[in-house]
């Protein structure tokens, strides 16, 4: 599946989008807390076709309102709490949690129904109420979106969301795969993930640093959070200085994505087979906080997977408790005394003088061909 992302313009009915996000934060909400109380009333979970049933009894008797929804999207939200619940009920991940309103960002529409799309403009299938006929009629309101490129293949689903800047943005989703395979090189290379002399370390001594956009923008971002602290909450400015917040943010987001697509191009570009290790990310944030985050060394390994899958390249990755950093590559010899602050060592056992990333990138792409190894 492929995504294509694109921004709706400023417009006097984008307005009616807020409005139909605020409205179905309304079902999520409702829903997650009906499933809490059937849990502590002592009655079992109630599945997707359980909820849609109790959503028909709901929109005939105490939310008649919930007719003005768009049906589709109400049943796309049921599947989003479903699968959350069955991915808690497998130990996949925790408790399903209801989303704050101003954190309820996107709706979805499965397939061709409730919208259609011509050029670069959108029309959503909207419902209003007649006063006059007293009934609910079909209101089609148009959106103009920014057509950067065209997308491929057939739309199977189109979500909209709105950022925390405030603005809007349309997501188009194709089955369409333009996967095109890069020549081989016949070049492997093991990549050892850093936080003090470089961010990734080859085996071949290549040093790659990172441009730490976060910290590059810590004064800027000191001055906008001292300026909003000065606001008084919930005036227009500061809604004002918030969304300029956000949009700093964004931006700090964005420059790190597009280094990360860069990187990862690169790689795919110069060798066919790519070795990183896994690493326990989450608790190494708790002990160097900000930098893990600024890094984002996750992102970048799934950004890897994409761009490796789509050009045909191979991704190992050894397990998180390989030893890849204390044992010498040369002999294999285990330095138990090694620590953080030895940068480069000596083996005592063979006399090889190890720079301490390049001898875990080596040690890193060994294990990635060792099939007795651990793999992710």
């Amino acid at each position: 599946m492929k995504t294509y992302k694109y921004k709706i313009g400023n417009q006097s009915n984008t307005i009616r989008i807020g409005n139909l996000l605020d409205d179905m934060w309304q079902v999520h909400e409702y829903f997650h807390k009906w499933q809490r109380q059937r849990y502590k009333d002592g009655l079992p979970y109630a599945d997707y076709h359980a909820m849609s049933a109790h959503l028909t009894d709901l929109k005939k008797t105490t939310h008649p309102h919930w007719r003005a929804l768009p049906s589709q999207a109400i049943q796309e939200e049921l599947k989003r709490i479903h699968l959350a619940y069955d991915r808690f009920f497998k130990r996949l991940g925790g408790r399903p949690h209801i989303k704050k309103r101003h954190k309820f960002k996107s709706i979805t529409y499965p397939g061709p129904a409730g919208w259609s799309l011509k050029n670069n403009r959108i029309t959503l299938t909207l419902r209003k109420w007649n006063p006059k006929t007293r009934k609910w009629q079909y209101d089609k309101v148009p959106y103009t979106f920014h057509k950067h490129r065209q997308w491929h293949g057939t739309i199977s689903r189109i979500t909209l969301k709105r950022d925390a800047c405030g603005n809007y943005w349309l997501c188009i989703t194709t089955p369409y795969t333009d996967f095109k395979p890069l020549p081989t090189t016949g070049e492997s290379v093991g990549a050892d993930f850093g936080m003090k002399d470089a961010y990734l370390t080859l085996n071949t001594g290549e040093k790659i640093q990172s441009p730490q956009f976060l910290k590059q923008s810590l004064t800027e971002l000191r001055k906008l959070n001292k300026a909003l602290s000065r606001k008084v909450k919930g005036s227009n400015n500061w809604w004002r200085a918030l969304h300029q917040l956000a949009r700093l943010y964004r931006h700090i987001a964005n420059q790190r994505k597009d280094w990360h697509y860069k990187l990862a191009t690169d790689l795919c570009r110069r060798f066919d087979l790519i070795a990183t290790e896994t690493l326990n990310l989450a608790g190494m944030k708790r002990l160097w906080g900000r930098k893990v985050s600024d890094l984002s060394f996750g992102q970048f390994v799934e950004i890897l997977k994409y761009k490796c899958q789509k050009h045909k390249r191979e991704l190992r990755q050894v397990g998180q408790w390989t030893a890849t950093t204390k044992p010498c590559s040369d002999c294999g010899f285990h330095n138990e005394n090694l620590t953080l602050s030895d940068r480069r060592w000596t083996c005592p056992e063979c006399g090889s003088h190890h720079d301490r990333d390049i001898n875990a990138a080596i040690n890193i792409l060994r294990a990635a061909c060792d099939p007795s190894v651990e793999q992710q």
